[in-house]
C-alpha cells in the first residue's frame, strides 16, 4: 500500500508546487506503510499510516486547494485529449477524390500520422483483449503477395498462393494442446472468435437437427446473434455472481426440454468478468438429466482463455478426451496479431454433415467463409514458434500476476473490484466519467467496467490508470464531502463492493 501512498502523495506535490501560494514536501519514511507530509512554510512533518489519513487531511482546510490542483491536472489531460482528437480529425478528410491518384509522399504522410495517433492511444489500451506486444516486421516481403486459403486446409486447393502448410501446422499444435488425435480432428484458421462460434454451433445444429441451444446470460453477444441467424431455439441460462453458468438453472431448462437434443455453448472466459464455465459439472448435469452422449453437443468458446488455461496447472483441462465437440480461440487476443484471426477445432466425424465438394477450387467447402486470409495462419505459426511452450507459460503467469496487482491497487484505493480464479480480467465499478472511459479504452456494461491485463499492459500503465481514477473521484466530490462509491454488490458480490454499506458490514463481520 505504501507504494500507492507515495505515488498519490507525489502527485499532490507535483500539482501543489505549481500553485504560487503553497508548497508541500514529501519524505519517504523507513517505517512501512507511512508517508510524511509537511508544509515548507511551517517546517513540520506529520506521520500518515493509511491512505484514509492522507485523504482526511487533504479534505480538510486544503480541500479547495487540492480540488483546484486536480483541476489543473484535468486541464492537462483535456489538452492531451484535444491534441489526439485533432490528429484524428486531420485524418477524417479521407475522401477519395483525386482522379489522377494521390502522390506517394502524401499517402505516406497520412499513414505515418495515423500510426502516431494509434501509438498514443495504445499507451492507455486497457479494456479490450487485444495483445499489442508483438513484432511482425519480418512479414514485410509477404505483403507483396495475395495469399488465399480458400478451401479445406487438409486437402489444399488449386490456388497455389496459399499458406495451408502453415495452417495445418498451427491446427496440429492446438489439437495436441486440447488432446485430440490427428486422425480424429478437423479445423481451420478463422477470422476470429465469432466465426469460430458460427462454425462450432453450425456443426452442432447440422448433426443434431432440432436441437436447442443453451447458453448463459454472460455469453458473448455473438451467441444470440448466431441463434437468430440459424433460426435455432435458444434458452438463456442464468449465471452465478462470478459470471459462470448456473448449472442448477441449466438442469431446470434441460429437464423442461428432454425430448430435444441439447447444444451447449460454454464460456472458457466470459466477456465482462472472465468467468470460466465448469465443463465437468455441465457434463454431469447433462447425464443427470438423462441426456446420453448421442443427444448432446458441447461447443467451448475459449476466445481468450482457451490458450491460457492449459498453461495453468491447477485449472480444469480443456480436453477432447471429455465429451466436448468443438473449441475456438481468437488468435489476436492472447497471442497478438495485427488483424483478427482465430482457430476452430472440431471432431472430424461431424464435418461431412456440412461440407460439399467445390470443383472450382479443387477442394472441399467446409468453412464459413470462402476466401480466407493466407497471412493469418503464418501470424499464428510465427507467434507460437517464436515463444515456445515455456515462453507462453511465462506470459500467462505474468498476466495473472499483473491482474492480481491491479485488483489490490483498486481495492487499496477504495474501488470495488473482483477477479475470478485463473482470470486476467479485472472487473470494477464503472467510472462515472465517460471521457475517462474512452481515454483508457475501457469496456463497460451498466454498473461495471473491466481491464484485460495482457502482455502489453505494464505496471506503470496500471499505476497511472488507478491514479487518474482516484483523481476523477475527487473531482466528483462536492462541498468537501467524500466520494460515495457506487454499490455494485448485485454485479460482483457484496465482498467485492466498496460502497459504504458493504464496507460497514465487512467491518462488523
Amino acid at each position: 500500500m505504501w507504494l500507492w501512498l507515495l505515488s498519490f502523495s507525489t502527485f499532490v506535490v507535483q500539482i501543489l508546487q505549481k500553485l504560487k501560494h503553497y508548497s508541500i514536501c514529501v519524505v519517504r519514511n523507513t517505517t512501512p506503510n507511512r508517508v510524511l507530509l509537511g508544509s515548507k512554510h511551517h517546517r513540520t512533518l506529520k506521520h500518515y499510516s493509511t491512505k484514509q489519513d492522507i485523504m482526511g487531511t487533504l479534505e480538510g482546510n486544503n480541500m479547495t486547494m487540492i480540488h483546484d490542483a486536480i483541476v489543473l491536472k484535468e486541464e492537462a489531460i483535456v489538452h492531451e485529449n484535444i491534441h489526439e482528437q485533432n490528429n484524428i480529425t486531420s485524418l477524417t478528410n479521407l475522401a477519395i477524390t483525386h482522379c489522377i491518384g494521390e502522390t506517394d509522399t502524401n499517402l505516406d504522410a497520412i499513414i505515418t500520422r495515423y500510426a502516431d495517433t494509434i501509438s498514443n492511444y495504445n499507451l492507455r489500451n486497457l479494456g479490450y483483449p487485444t495483445n499489442q506486444n508483438f513484432n511482425y516486421n519480418a512479414f514485410a516481403p509477404l505483403l507483396n503477395f495475395h495469399l488465399n486459403n480458400a478451401g479445406d486446409p487438409f486437402l489444399g486447393s488449386s490456388f497455389s498462393l496459399n499458406s495451408m502448410t502453415f495452417e495445418v501446422s498451427v491446427l496440429d499444435w492446438f489439437a495436441k494442446l486440447w488432446e485430440i488425435e490427428k486422425n480424429d480432428y478437423w479445423g481451420y484458421v478463422t477470422t476470429g472468435g465469432t466465426e469460430g462460434n458460427l462454425h462450432g454451433i453450425l456443426v452442432g445444429r447440422e448433426n443434431f437437427p432440432g436441437g436447442i441451444l443453451y447458453t448463459s446470460e454472460d455469453s458473448h453477444y455473438s451467441i444470440p446473434k448466431i441463434a437468430r441467424m440459424y433460426r435455432m431455439q435458444c434458452v438463456k441460462v442464468g449465471s452465478l455472481i462470478s459470471g459462470e453458468i448456473d448449472c442448477v438453472d441449466l438442469e431446470t431448462s434441460l429437464l423442461a426440454n428432454k425430448d430435444k437434443p441439447a447444444i451447449i455453448n460454454l464460456n472458457i472466459g466470459t466477456t465482462l468478468k472472465g468467468a470460466i464455465d465448469d465443463i465437468d459439472l455441465v457434463i454431469q448435469t447433462l447425464y443427470k438429466c438423462g441426456f446420453t452422449r448421442d443427444r448432446f453437443y458441447i461447443h467451448c468458446d475459449g476466445a481468450l482463455f482457451g490458450i491460457m488455461l492449459p498453461f495453468i496447472e491447477q485449472a480444469s483441462r480443456i480436453s477432447f478426451k471429455k465429451p466436448i465437440d468443438s473449441v475456438t480461440i481468437s488468435g489476436h487476443k492472447f497471442l497478438g496479431c495485427p488483424s483478427p484471426c482465430g482457430v476452430l477445432i472440431t471432431r472430424l466425424k461431424y464435418i461431412d454433415a456440412l461440407s460439399s465438394e467445390c470443383g472450382i477450387i479443387a477442394s472441399r467447402d467446409a468453412t464459413i467463409t470462402g476466401s480466407r486470409s493466407g497471412l493469418s495462419p503464418i501470424f499464428l505459426w510465427y507467434a507460437l514458434t517464436k515463444r515456445g511452450l515455456i515462453g507462453l507459460e511465462n506470459e500467462v503467469h505474468n498476466c495473472l500476476m499483473k491482474s492480481r496487482y491491479l485488483l489490490n491497487l483498486l481495492r487499496d484505493a477504495g474501488i470495488g473490484a473482483m477477479l475470478n480464479e485463473f482470470s486476467n480480467v479485472v472487473a470494477f465499478e464503472r467510472p462515472q466519467d465517460d471521457q475517462f472511459i474512452r481515454r483508457w479504452n475501457l469496456a463497460s456494461n451498466e454498473n461495471i467496467a473491466h481491464v484485460v491485463v495482457l502482455q502489453h499492459v505494464t505496471i506503470e500503465m496500471l499505476d497511472n490508470f488507478v491514479g487518474e481514477f482516484v483523481q476523477k473521484r475527487l473531482i466528483c466530490s462536492k462541498d468537501g464531502q467524500k466520494f460515495q462509491p457506487l454499490c455494485i454488490a448485485n454485479d460482483v458480490g457484496s465482498r467485492n463492493c466498496a460502497c459504504s454499506m458493504h464496507n460497514v458490514l465487512r467491518n462488523i463481520y
